[in-house]
């Protein structure tokens, strides 16, 4: 018998083809309530880890440098955004920096903001690097943040190698 032929052929099935709305009626639902497990670990990889476990460790901010271009990068790259250079050279930053923008937080959402409101969050350049690093202001009335204020971090007693060692910045007096 040629291919496409017979009672199982598709030609012949295209026939019997129907629209959702024909039978979705017909269909019973069923749910399994339950949760699903996912087994696997989720890692920063090895140079966000770096420099986590620097600011846990000695309460110091790193950055790293592109040795091709020259541009200094905190938080940390892997490769340089300019050159795609691998990025090995490790630089040590005073600490300091400058609030280059920021907003102030004024609603709650428990699931997204780790903190209450109002916050400020801000990116801070920080002195030595080329990029901006996004993290909280405190220490200082959400009013009086300014675009240009000097800051240093504080960072947690505790700390446990992730971003949230660093408490927030508070102004240079």
């Amino acid at each position: 018998m040629p291919f496409g032929t017979g009672e199982n052929s598709s030609i012949e099935k295209q026939s019997e083809v129907r629209e959702l709305g024909d039978w979705k009626d017909e269909v019973e639902e069923i749910v399994f309530p339950g949760k699903i497990s996912v087994p696997y670990s989720w890692t920063v990889g090895s140079t966000l880890s770096k420099w986590y476990a620097q600011i846990r460790d000695d309460a110091e901010i790193w950055a790293n440098k592109c040795a091709e271009c020259g541009m200094v990068f905190v938080p940390p790259k892997i490769k340089c955004i300019n050159c795609y250079r691998d990025m090995n050279e490790w630089v040590k930053l005073p600490g300091t920096g400058t609030v280059e923008t920021f907003t102030v937080v004024s609603y709650y959402e428990p699931k997204i903001h780790p903190r209450k409101p109002p916050f400020v969050y801000a990116v801070i350049k920080m002195d030595g690097a080329d990029t901006g690093l996004v993290h909280f202001i405190g220490g200082v009335k959400p009013e009086k943040v300014k675009v240009g204020m000097r800051v240093e971090p504080v960072f947690e007693k505790e700390r446990q190698g992730n971003i949230l060692d660093i408490r927030h910045f508070r102004p240079i007096a």
